[in-house]
């Protein structure tokens, strides 16, 4: 299990990943060809993955991401030190937090 700020990536089993994942849509890398996982709304900063790959947007209010890394690849951020992931794949979370009446994804 790995976390980088308020984003928590939990391995997942070849057997466990969802079926309809390899029929899902992909999301789009962003203009430095990057899969990015988590964008700060305040400072802009992003939590991303280096190396080839794939991201899911799963549905859901939260939209968890299922991340599959065939060849690995390095989580960076520019407050954050890197993160090696070993090939494979990998369920993403956002860090969330509860007001009164309700659950919403932590602001960067």
């Amino acid at each position: 299990m790995y976390r980088q700020g308020d984003v928590l990536i939990v391995p997942v089993a070849e057997e466990s990943v969802p079926s309809h994942i390899a029929d899902a849509p992909d999301e789009s890398r962003d203009p430095r060809g990057r899969l990015v996982l988590a964008l700060g709304e305040v400072t802009g900063h992003a939590h991303a993955v280096l190396g080839a790959g794939r991201l899911v947007r799963e549905p859901g209010p939260f939209g968890p991401l299922v991340l599959h890394l065939p060849k690995g690849g390095k989580v960076v951020h520019e407050e954050h030190a890197a993160i090696d992931l070993p090939r494979g794949w990998y369920r993403v979370v956002r860090q969330r937090e509860y007001l009164p009446g309700a659950v919403r994804i932590v602001a960067d």
